[in-house]
């Protein structure tokens, strides 16, 4: 075992791949060492701790459901306590660029085996960046879902009332794929919910909240690359907005720096004050921390952190997202061990307050800097906000033209997240006319593109259509008059933005996009004939369509 290099923990917990038909079908994922897998040993990166569980975690349970085949399970900080993958008697996890760099934790090894190519996906936690930071130091994509969305039954927990399992990919359509099949209700997970999930994309004109008060510990090559990440948002339409952190910053301080850091030591309580001797420093210190504080204090704490919320909460009527650097430095493996507090502490700039304010996150990678090391950014939204900042994060992800991982695969092409409902943000709305009409020969060149139908209905009554001559498979000609028009049956397609481009290109001469008028006077873009051609072209105008008129073929 080598999970220094291999960031592997354990491994025999492979399972055979599923059924063509299931969602997840031929991906191979990990799963992070605090998470239960039946049969297989839950370390949590302690030893002493370990124990054999019965039955699979909730959600490993569902993603086997949905077809994926479990590969083992990774290293981690201890106790998922650190953000720098460096807190593990199995060995430091490395960077996955430069292995003299941490690789951010505490799911370590869920990101090398993913960054490296090893895995498909694989499962993390998120406490107070584990899923994130990790994802930005190794150039990959780190979906923290809403609190509750995912259960949580079979994870030990490090605190357990802001937990979540997180899913870390080399692209967002794979980790919202994932999340697709892994969210659901589970009554044994007592912080799980049903959650009303947003379905409307983000404005075109999205406006985006950056801190006021950045802090990059002196690393400069970081923040020109958030620099070069904002004007990158900026073109994909979004206007920038000075937000106040100081509310955030507070709220994140108080996880381990208030009574709030009990719920850590309440976690293990029975096993750490049995056993202390066998937690490794500085995660042992920290537990013990949580024995300082009594019930009063934490209540205390927990009243600052909702006053804390309710500040937060101005900022939210002002932007649609937020957008953070992921982690404002890297740090190599000497200096992490030569202060381990305070460089962990940087590298959690950023992310400590989301759980505790209930907020979901994306980091998605922004670019290579000159040093070769990854840089990534954040975009966090209110609970429910997961689908639009999957949306947001990979028309991001994409435009950076960054190839996936440490595995210089370019980036397969983007998918629309299902649960959206088209905007002209995300879609195109184009008018079918003939051959692309549903169950007609050309169908398939919307469908595999993503398109879906949003309407049946009919031109304004001003056009005429006609049967072309000589074309295979054969099409319609649709031509605007000024008298004698009709109305004419015609489809709505919403295609995604990204494969418009590859669908005009599909589309031949005489036929051409134009505008055109719908029953209800809206104008959309739509198939229409160049004039020419219609001279021999046979009047169909009388079927009402062109379904009809292939029906007496």
């Amino acid at each position: 075992m080598t999970p220094a290099v291999a960031g592997v923990a354990s491994t025999g917990a492979t399972t055979a791949p599923g059924t063509a038909a299931a969602p997840l079908a031929g991906l191979r994922f990990a799963a992070k060492d605090n998470i239960d897998v039946a049969g297989v040993p839950t370390t949590a990166a302690c030893p002493a701790f370990a124990y054999v569980p019965a039955e699979h975690a909730t959600v490993i349970q569902r993603l086997l459901d949905a077809g994926a085949a479990l590969a083992g399970k990774t290293n981690l900080d201890q106790f998922a306590c650190g953000l720098n993958g460096s807190r593990s008697p199995y060995g430091a996890v490395p960077n996955s660029f430069d292995a003299r760099y941490v690789s951010g934790g505490s799911s370590s090894g869920s990101a090398y085996v993913v960054a490296t190519g090893a895995c498909d996906f694989a499962l993390g936690t998120d406490t107070a960046g584990s899923g994130r930071v990790p994802a930005g130091l190794n150039n990959i994509v780190g979906l923290k879902p809403s609190k509750g969305l995912i259960s949580a039954h079979g994870v030990v927990p490090a605190a357990q009332s802001v937990d979540c399992v997180s899913i870390l990919a080399r692209t967002v359509a794979t980790a919202v794929s994932v999340l697709q099949v892994a969210l659901g209700y589970d009554p044994r997970d007592p912080y799980s919910r049903e959650l009303a999930m947003a379905t409307d994309a983000l404005p075109a004109a999205f406006r985006f909240g950056v801190p006021a008060q950045l802090e990059f510990f002196g690393d400069t090559l970081a923040q020109t690359a958030f620099d070069d990440a904002i004007a990158r948002l900026a073109k994909l339409g979004g206007i920038p907005v000075p937000v106040d952190y100081t509310p955030l910053a507070e709220a994140a301080s108080l996880l381990y720096e208030s009574a709030l850091v009990a719920e850590r030591y309440a976690a293990v309580r029975d096993f750490f004050d049995a056993r202390t001797e066998t937690v490794i420093e500085p995660v042992r210190s920290i537990l013990a921390a949580g024995k300082d504080y009594d019930a009063a204090q934490v209540f205390q704490a927990q009243h600052r952190l909702r006053a804390l919320g309710q500040q937060a909460a101005a900022m939210w009527r002002g932007i649609d997202v937020l957008c953070v650097p992921t982690a404002p430095t890297h740090c190599t493996l000497e200096a992490m061990a030569r202060d381990p507090v305070q460089r962990n502490r940087e590298l959690g700039q950023y992310t400590n307050f989301v759980n505790l304010l209930d907020y979901a996150a994306l980091s998605v990678p922004a670019c290579i800097r000159p040093d070769g090391l990854p840089f990534g950014i954040t975009l966090i939204g209110q609970a429910g906000s997961d689908w639009q900042l999957a949306d947001l994060g990979q028309r991001f992800h994409h435009d950076t033209g960054l190839t996936q991982g440490a595995t210089g695969a370019a980036l397969p092409a983007p998918r629309p997240v299902a649960a959206l409902q088209p905007s002209p943000a995300t879609h195109l709305a184009l008018v079918a006319v003939g051959a692309h009409l549903s169950g007609l020969p050309l169908n398939g060149q919307l469908t595999e593109r993503g398109a879906v139908l949003a309407q049946r209905t009919t031109t304004a009554p001003h056009y005429r259509l006609y049967a072309l001559p000589g074309t295979v498979p054969p099409k319609p000609g649709l031509q605007r008059v000024a008298a004698d028009g009709a109305a004419i049956e015609v489809e709505v397609w919403q295609v995604p933005l990204q494969a418009v481009g590859s669908f005009l290109a599909l589309v031949p001469a005489p036929l051409a996009l134009g505008s055109v008028e719908l029953a209800d006077g809206r104008w959309e873009h739509g198939f229409v004939c160049e004039g020419h051609a219609l001279a021999a072209a046979l009047d169909i105008t009388a079927f009402g369509g062109w379904r009809a008129y292939v029906a007496t073929l």
